[in-house]
Protein backbone atom coordinates (compact mmCIF):
# COMPACT_ATOMS: atom_id res chain seq x y z
CA UNK A 1 0.00 0.00 0.00
CA UNK A 2 1.32 3.46 -1.05
CA UNK A 3 0.04 6.86 -1.09
CA UNK A 4 -0.58 9.75 0.87
CA UNK A 5 -1.99 9.95 4.79
CA UNK A 6 -5.46 10.88 5.42
CA UNK A 7 -6.07 14.43 6.24
CA UNK A 8 -6.01 14.63 9.65
CA UNK A 9 -7.25 18.57 9.89
CA UNK A 10 -7.75 21.38 8.17
CA UNK A 11 -5.87 23.73 10.39
CA UNK A 12 -2.49 23.06 12.51
CA UNK A 13 -2.77 22.15 16.25
CA UNK A 14 -1.42 24.92 18.98
CA UNK A 15 0.44 22.80 21.51
CA UNK A 16 2.70 23.95 24.50
CA UNK A 17 5.92 21.65 24.18
CA UNK A 18 8.66 21.38 26.79
CA UNK A 19 12.46 21.92 25.92
CA UNK A 20 13.96 18.48 25.58
CA UNK A 21 10.80 16.59 25.35
CA UNK A 22 9.99 13.72 22.55
CA UNK A 23 6.53 14.34 21.30
CA UNK A 24 5.06 11.78 18.72
CA UNK A 25 3.41 13.18 16.06
CA UNK A 26 1.08 11.51 13.68
CA UNK A 27 2.46 10.84 10.26
CA UNK A 28 -0.94 8.69 9.11
CA UNK A 29 -3.82 10.99 9.43
CA UNK A 30 -5.56 8.10 11.13
CA UNK A 31 -5.33 9.42 15.09
CA UNK A 32 -8.19 10.43 16.97
CA UNK A 33 -5.81 12.54 19.02
CA UNK A 34 -4.44 14.57 16.19
CA UNK A 35 -1.62 15.64 16.21
CA UNK A 36 -0.12 13.13 17.92
CA UNK A 37 0.17 9.19 17.39
CA UNK A 38 -2.61 6.60 18.89
CA UNK A 39 -1.18 3.70 17.01
CA UNK A 40 -3.76 3.91 14.49
CA UNK A 41 -1.09 3.76 11.67
CA UNK A 42 -0.83 -0.73 13.10
CA UNK A 43 -1.25 -2.34 8.98
CA UNK A 44 -0.65 0.99 7.01
CA UNK A 45 3.20 2.08 5.62
CA UNK A 46 3.34 5.05 8.04
CA UNK A 47 5.02 5.33 11.15
CA UNK A 48 4.99 8.13 14.04
CA UNK A 49 7.88 10.69 13.84
CA UNK A 50 9.47 11.49 16.58
CA UNK A 51 10.01 15.41 17.63
CA UNK A 52 12.01 16.80 20.27
CA UNK A 53 11.32 20.51 21.37
CA UNK A 54 14.39 22.74 21.16
CA UNK A 55 12.67 25.15 23.65
CA UNK A 56 9.56 25.45 25.87
CA UNK A 57 6.33 27.08 24.33
CA UNK A 58 3.75 27.03 22.11
CA UNK A 59 3.96 25.54 18.21
CA UNK A 60 1.88 24.59 15.61
CA UNK A 61 2.06 21.06 14.60
CA UNK A 62 0.61 20.01 11.39
CA UNK A 63 -2.50 18.00 11.25
CA UNK A 64 -3.00 17.97 7.57
CA UNK A 65 -0.11 15.84 6.99
CA UNK A 66 1.12 17.76 3.68
CA UNK A 67 3.82 19.81 5.55
CA UNK A 68 7.14 20.26 4.54
CA UNK A 69 8.40 20.80 7.27
CA UNK A 70 7.09 18.00 9.57
CA UNK A 71 5.97 18.31 12.32
CA UNK A 72 5.59 22.22 12.51
CA UNK A 73 2.59 23.90 10.34
CA UNK A 74 3.90 25.29 7.00
CA UNK A 75 0.69 26.24 5.46
CA UNK A 76 0.46 23.51 3.57
CA UNK A 77 -3.53 23.06 4.84
CA UNK A 78 -4.27 26.33 2.92
CA UNK A 79 -3.82 24.69 -0.40
CA UNK A 80 -6.33 21.78 0.81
Amino acid sequence: MSGDPEIGGREPVAVEVEEGKIYWWCACGRSKTQPFCDGSHKGTEFVPQGWEASKTGKVFLCACKRTGKSPLCDGSHNKL
